[in-house]
This record gives structure tokens, sequence and C-alpha cells, in this order.
């Protein structure tokens, strides 16, 4: 499974305190099951000192090879264990699909 590949590498780059991958697919104009489109909400201090852009290319390195097969699409939501702890488990819900819609 993707998503199970996602966590596991995102677990040993990473060492994350906080980590959810939801499998989006099912809001997007795809088969089910696609695992095409992906939330990933990672929480590690690895992130300290980083502007989200560099955190997002950090991710984007540490999933180079399902970003350059199945994976369509990654909503990323990054924070130090200091700015979750501000958040009080809140997190953004991902953007609506362009192309959204069910397949007939």
């Amino acid at each position: 499974m993707v998503r199970i590949q996602i966590e596991e590498k995102l677990k040993v780059a990473f060492s994350p305190s906080h980590l959810e991958v939801h499998d989006e697919s099912y809001r997007h104009n795809v088969p089910a099951g696609a695992e095409s489109h992906f939330k990933v909400v990672i929480v590690s201090d690895n992130f300290t000192g980083m502007r989200f852009i560099e955190r997002h290319r950090s991710i984007y390195g540490a999933l180079a090879e399902e970003l350059a097969g199945s994976v369509h699409a990654l909503a990323l939501h990054t924070y130090t264990v200091k700015a979750w702890e501000g958040l009080q488990d809140t997190v953004l819900a991902s953007p609506g699909c362009r192309g959204a819609g069910t397949l007939a």
C-alpha cells in the first residue's frame, strides 16, 4: 500500500512525534482505491528553523519514488512540536480537486 510506504519513509526521515497520512483519493475523480491523493500531517522537531518550502522540499525528497509514480497530489501540513501544541490538534482541510467528482 502506498499510504504505508509514505508513513514508513516519513518516520525514518523525520522521527515525527505525530504523523497522519490520509488517503484522500475518494475526494477526487479517480477510481476507488487509487491511492493517488494524500494529506500528510507531520509534527517533527526536525523542522525547527526551516521555512515551509524547505520542509516541503525535504518531504518531496524523502518521497521522490512515490511522487514519480502513483502519487498525483500531496497536501502537506508540517509543524514543529511547539507550533503543533499551539494549534490544539487543529488541521486545515485539504483543498478540493478541480476535477473533483465521481466516476460513473
